[in-house]
Order: structure tokens, then C-alpha cells, then sequence
């Protein structure tokens, strides 16, 4: 230990005569306290005796850098909202989706629908059509959907964008259960389904789009989310153990639902032209997917919607009348993109 001390006494003498070899010869006042060389060596050879000791039992602190996760977050973080813009997902399988335009070449925006799968709506379609029920069934099946439109008059009266969007909550559960049932169907019997198990899905994902669009129009309340749970989750469950009992049934009670949505959306147009319900502009969803105007009005959406349910109607009532005259749905071709 003194051999240490002894030897750090001298490396300090050393470098003192070094050190006073380029200072200046102009009288200096020093402001330091006068150099003790036995106090010098008592704190010399403690710190060297505390030093062995910590070497032993202490890690010394090293300062490392971030972890790369650390940094890319706050590098997302400081990047604003820009970031989560332009965030793009790395994917091990290679899945990407091709870049899509509009047709005046601008980004397409959607990913819950494609620009192959818009179309211009058939505004010819007869809206006065009207399947008159005959047989018991039927009768029943009208009926049926006769007593349901009575509280849905009461809890809305004229409220009709409310009442669309609760009407499309229910419209998009018939074609999603009929068409999982046919593919059942269609894989238990080792048989083609015609076509009806994809014209089924299209009208289900079609009924979605009206949702979709009306859910731009209408904020619905909590109570009327509250509303729209349980009525999907009875109607589901209704709907799957008739489908299961008597498709015709199911088929036909379909087809007057979507009667009464004709007739709901009427209505609607009709307060849209006596100024009751201000004509707002169309959602941008509405125009990408039906090919609107890009002036087009909510009376123009209305109008598209209901072409759409008179096509539905039609759709049902056929599926039906081919289950009542004794055949199945793949013995007729189906209506595969009639809207």
C-alpha cells in the first residue's frame, strides 16, 4: 500500500513540474486552497484501498442506449398524426393489396369494399310489386311481419333515419344465415348450391353497406345501440331455427320485410321533399359505392337504397316460390349481383 501511495505522490510531482513549465511568470493569485502533500497522500491511498474493495462487490454503471422498441415509439410519438398516416404494416407472407384508383385516378380510400364490387343502381325496378299471400304459410309470414311493424311505428313514428338504420341492423341477418346454412348444406351432401350461396352473401354484405351508410347519416344513441343488440341477437336466433324449420317460410317473411322497407323508405323520401329532413349531402361512402354524383344529395342515397330492397324483395319471394313448388334452391339459377 505505500508503494502505491509513494508512487501516485510521485506522478503528482512529475505532472506538477510539467504543468509549471507553461505557465506564466506574471504574479498569479490563487484562489485554490495551499497544496498539503501529507493530506494528498492519506486521500490517495483510502481511495485506492475503497477502489480495490468496490471491485469486488459493485458493478459499475454503464449508461446503454434505448432499446431499438424505445426509440422507433418515440419516433412514432413525435411524429404526430402524419405518422399514423402513412404507417404501413410489414407482413412475414407477403400479403399486400394492389394499389387501387378511382376512375379519375385519385387513391382509393375503402378497404371494406372494392372497386369492382360498386355498381349503378337499377332505378327501374317495379316499387309496387306485391306478393299476395294465398296459402296458410304465406298468410302467417305476412302477418307475421305486419305485427312487427307495429312497435318498430311506435318506438320511431317518423323518425326515419333511426328506423333505417335499425332496419338494415336486421335486413343484413336473412342472406348471412341462409347462405352459412346452404354451405353446410352444400358440404354435408357433397352438392353444388347454384349460385345461391354466394347471391345469398351478396345480399347480406349489400343490406351491410346500407348500414354502413346510415350509420354516416344517423349517430344513433345508447340506448338505441342497447336496442340494436338485442333485437339482432333474437332476430338471429329466430330467423336460424325457422330457416332450419321451413326455408320457403323464412324465404317469404324476407320478402315482405323487404316490402316494408320499400314502403319505409318512401316515406322517408317523402319528408326529404316536404323539408321535414334536411338534404344533406351524400357520405362519401355512398358515392364510391353506388357511383354517385359527387354532388349527390341524401334524397339521391334514399333512393338507391330502396331500389336495392326492391330487388331483395324480389329475390326472397323467388327463393320461395321455387321451395313451394317442391324443389330446391339449386335447381334454379341464382340471381348472382342483382342488386
Amino acid at each position: 500500500m505505500n508503494r502505491i501511495a509513494a508512487r501516485s505522490v510521485a506522478v503528482a510531482l512529475r505532472h506538477g513540474r510539467n504543468f509549471n513549465r507553461h505557465i506564466s511568470t506574471a504574479p498569479v493569485v490563487s484562489t485554490s486552497p495551499k497544496f498539503d502533500a501529507a493530506d494528498y497522500l492519506h486521500r490517495q491511498s483510502a481511495t485506492a484501498f475503497g477502489s480495490w474493495r468496490m471491485m469486488s462487490t459493485v458493478t459499475p454503471s454503464i449508461q446503454t442506449p434505448p432499446p431499438p422498441a424505445e426509440k422507433e415509439k418515440d419516433t412514432k410519438e413525435s411524429s404526430g398524426s402524419d405518422a399514423k398516416k402513412d404507417v404501413v404494416v410489414s407482413n412475414y407472407w407477403g400479403i399486400a393489396r394492389p394499389k387501387l384508383t378511382r376512375e379519375d385516378g385519385s387513391e382509393w380510400p375503402w378497404n371494406c369494399f372494392m372497386p369492382w364490387e360498386t355498381y349503378e343502381a337499377d332505378l327501374s325496378i317495379d316499387l309496387s310489386k306485391h306478393h299476395v299471400p294465398k296459402t296458410f304459410l304465406d298468410k302467417v309470414a305476412y302477418r307475421t311481419v305486419k305485427f312487427l311493424r307495429v312497435p318498430t311505428d311506435i318506438f320511431f313514428q317518423r323518425r326515419y333515419g333511426c328506423r333505417a338504420m335499425m332496419l338494415e341492423t336486421v335486413a343484413a341477418v336473412p342472406g348471412m344465415v341462409g347462405g352459412m346454412l346452404l354451405h353446410l348444406r352444400s358440404l354435408r351432401k357433397f352438392q353444388q348450391s347454384g349460385g345461391w350461396i354466394k347471391a345469398l352473401l351478396e345480399e347480406a354484405e349489400n343490406e351491410r353497406m346500407h348500414l354502413m351508410t346510415m350509420v354516416e347519416l344517423v349517430k344513433p344513441a345508447w340506448y338505441e345501440r342497447l336496442l340494436v343488440l338485442t333485437v339482432q341477437g333474437v332476430f338471429f336466433n329466430a330467423f336460424f331455427g325457422l330457416y332450419m324449420i321451413s326455408p320457403k317460410v323464412a324465404h317469404r317473411v324476407v320478402g315482405y320485410l323487404e316490402e316494408e322497407a320499400i314502403h319505409s323508405y318512401t316515406e322517408y323520401l317523402k319528408d326529404i321533399d316536404s323539408g321535414k329532413i334536411e338534404n344533406v349531402p351524400a357520405p362519401a361512402i355512398a358515392i364510391d359505392y353506388w357511383r354517385l354524383p359527387k354532388d349527390a344529395k341524401l334524397k339521391d342515397v334514399i333512393t338507391v337504397i330502396r331500389a336495392d330492397e326492391a330487388h331483395h324483395r324480389d329475390v326472397n319471394h323467388f327463393a320461395s316460390d321455387i321451395h313451394h313448388q317442391g324443389k330446391e334452391l339449386r335447381d334454379a339459377p341464382a340471381p348472382i349481383g342483382y342488386h
